[in-house]
């Protein structure tokens, strides 16, 4: 049974809030979303674990994580009157692209993190998540909500575990084991007393590959993560100079880090995208570490348009690159490229140039 029909409040009865529940995933998966699931606002454990987390000061520079208060793991607090959260996943691996792990071993390639090789992920989730709530509004009177996609202070993993979408690994990643973890996540904070799912066991067993794999043991104990030595972290959240401790270990990564996941036994079950706006953009898959090093300003923000990539900023964008070459084979090419950067006007370019250079002069 549809509830297309239902308007009013008074219509909410048991079986009424079930079938839109249903009628919610359905909806969800012909948007192009691959799994949609419901969870209450209670986080108590989750609540303890971020306070523990941010008072070993494990977030860095993210100040963000400090602020709302509790409000990030209070759904009702960030929003008041919400009762549910709609949590839903996207797929984002590229098929197309080209193989992660042969990039990542041809130290002249630029590795991009395989989540920021095409159209910036917020515009894609936000605009399905937006007709899906609108979907909802219709069938059924009076709704409230609100659109969040990775933009707001809110525990979206904790969130989609509850909701039955998957569980957290030891990587701090969420794993679903039919698809792995390649997917993007985003809610839809309601007032409806939607029925909830059930949350699914944990699967990680006795394995450790993803803290055996992390390049700058960022993960140090299993489901703990130091961010201050992620890639991840260190190549796109941070904003002034690299540790020099990490820069060897970053090898040519300029932008995230996907090692936690690529040798994550469960991604085995993942699955291509079929969104056509995760497609590789400007072969940023495959793209020379020389070529990247290259671009104006001008080139960079034209062809980080529509870009997760174009939040860094170009001073960031050199900088990466930078740490790259320092790692890659010594060549000519390499050395003019670094040298014709050398009188920047950022600090931050010449001194992690001037690192690269010396590099190749060991």
């Amino acid at each position: 049974m549809s509830i297309t029909e239902t308007t009013t409040q008074s219509a909410y009865t048991e079986q009424t809030i079930a079938d839109l529940a249903q009628d919610i995933k359905n909806w969800g998966m012909a948007l192009g979303f691959q799994q949609v699931g419901i969870s209450d606002v209670q986080l108590p454990k989750d609540e303890q674990y971020l306070q523990d987390w941010l008072a070993r000061q494990h977030h860095g520079r993210m100040d963000y994580m400090t602020k709302h208060g509790s409000k990030r793991s209070h759904p009702d607090e960030l929003i008041p009157g919400t009762l549910r959260v709609i949590s839903a996943r996207m797929d984002y691996w590229p098929g197309t692209a080209r193989a992660a792990k042969e990039a990542l071993q041809d130290t002249g390639t630029a590795y991009i993190s395989r989540y920021a090789l095409g159209r910036d992920y917020h515009k894609v989730l936000r605009t399905k998540l937006a007709q899906l709530a609108e979907r909802i509004s219709s069938a059924i009177q009076p709704h409230h909500y609100r659109v969040f996609v990775d933009s707001g202070p809110v525990l979206e993993k904790a969130l989609a575990r509850n909701a039955g979408l998957g569980w957290i690994g030891k990587h701090t990643n969420l794993i679903n084991r039919h698809a792995g973890s390649w997917f993007f996540l985003g809610e839809i904070f309601t007032t409806l007393p939607l029925p909830v799912d059930a949350a699914v066991n944990n699967h990680c067993g006795t394995c450790t590959a993803c803290i055996d794999i992390c390049p700058t043991q960022a993960i140090i104990g299993p489901y703990q993560l130091d961010a201050r030595r992620c890639i991840s972290y260190l190549t796109i959240e941070l904003r002034n100079s690299i540790p020099i401790e990490f820069r060897q270990a970053i090898g040519n990564r300029i932008y995230g880090c996907d090692d936690c996941q690529l040798f994550c036994p469960w991604n085995k079950f993942a699955k291509a995208t079929d969104e056509p706006d995760f497609t590789p953009r400007h072969r940023l898959d495959s793209s020379n570490l020389i070529e990247l090093f290259t671009w104006s300003e001008d080139d960079f923000l034209k062809k980080t348009e529509g870009s997760a990539i174009r939040r860094i900023g170009y001073e960031c964008w050199l900088r990466n690159i930078a740490v790259a070459l320092g790692n890659t084979q010594t060549t000519p090419a390499v050395i003019t490229a670094l040298q014709a950067r050398l009188q920047h006007n950022s600090a931050v370019v010449r001194e992690h140039v001037s690192w690269a250079l010396a590099q190749h002069q060991e």
